[in-house]
């Protein structure tokens, strides 16, 4: 495992094979203030939509990784059942600190939605997924529908929604000052998220320990916790070195305490670590799609 990207880790190769795809459109542009703000978009081979929609953010740790490497793979096969894919780049920690990844993230949302005629998506079903620094960045997508200060209309489709009807978490961080903490309390490490250099410190902007610890919440989806939090699944590996378990735990109680214990699901992959066989295996991913396939069905 490299900790200078924290990448979930797989057995997968590096990017996915995209030439037996016969429908899609790769590198769209869906903002112009950065040329990070692209995306890539697939459709099912078979069927006319229109089409739910599973929106996959990427991880690595906010500074690294991309829309194209091996993460999105899992969630391909999703065309197979009938959903239409769009995998989104967004602006790092290196570029900007939060909350640009948050805004980018529901500004691809806003562009497919106002697109969603031309790219035979149905706008009223769409999911965001991802893992690890992703899952973060979708649960915070799932959490704060119509926070101003998480959003910027001037990125373009202003009077669309930005709000999505379902949301999957793998291993995401969901609250930056108590990971070393619970790290060090599981035995596992290193614990070194809140020294200056670490990913949660550069994408907040300076060393979280030291930072106004209001300003270090605004990024943890706890924080936004309402009743237009749609259903959300979260998986974490119990033995995860990178981002403890406790943090999907933390989240998923913190859910239930206040919307009830039907608007969350959380499992913990028994001997898993941070991403790997565990989440991609087959069985796995059928119970994601039927998650999906259940929230986003068109008689919902």
């Amino acid at each position: 495992m490299d900790r200078a990207t924290e990448q979930p880790s797989s057995h997968m190769p590096s990017e996915p094979e995209l030439s037996h795809i016969r429908r899609k459109w790769l590198d769209v542009p869906y903002a112009d203030q950065s040329p990070a703000q692209q995306m890539d978009l697939f459709l099912p081979d078979e069927g006319e939509g229109p089409f739910p929609l599973i929106v996959h953010i990427h991880g690595g740790a906010f500074r690294a990784g991309d829309k194209r490497d091996f993460q999105v793979s899992p969630w391909l096969e999703g065309l197979k059942r009938g959903f239409a894919v769009a995998s989104i780049n967004y602006r790092m920690s290196g570029e900007a600190i939060f909350p640009a990844a948050v805004i980018d993230c529901k500004a691809a949302i806003r562009f497919l939605r106002g697109n969603a005629r031309q790219y035979t998506l149905d706008p009223s079903r769409v999911a965001v997924v991802g893992g690890s620094a992703g899952g973060n960045l979708a649960e915070m997508v799932a959490v704060s529908s119509g926070i101003a200060e998480l959003t910027d209309p001037g990125l373009g489709w202003a009077d669309e929604s930005e709000s999505v009807q379902a949301c999957i978490s793998w291993f995401g961080p969901t609250d930056f000052l108590q990971m070393d903490r619970q790290l060090a309390a599981a035995g596992l490490g290193p614990c070194d998220h809140d020294a200056p250099d670490s990913p949660e410190s550069e994408y907040m902007g300076g060393q979280i320990t030291i930072l106004d610890p209001a300003w270090v919440q605004r990024a943890n989806p706890i924080t936004y916790i309402s009743d237009n939090l749609p259903p959300l699944y979260l998986q974490h590996g119990s033995h995860d070195h990178l981002v403890p378990m406790m943090q999907s735990r933390i989240f998923a109680e913190a859910i239930e305490t206040k919307l009830g214990a039907e608007r969350v699901r959380f499992e913990i992959l028994a001997g898993a670590d941070h991403g790997g066989p565990e989440f991609i295996a087959a069985e796995n991913m059928d119970k994601m799609f039927n998650f999906l396939e259940r929230y986003l069905s068109a008689s919902n």
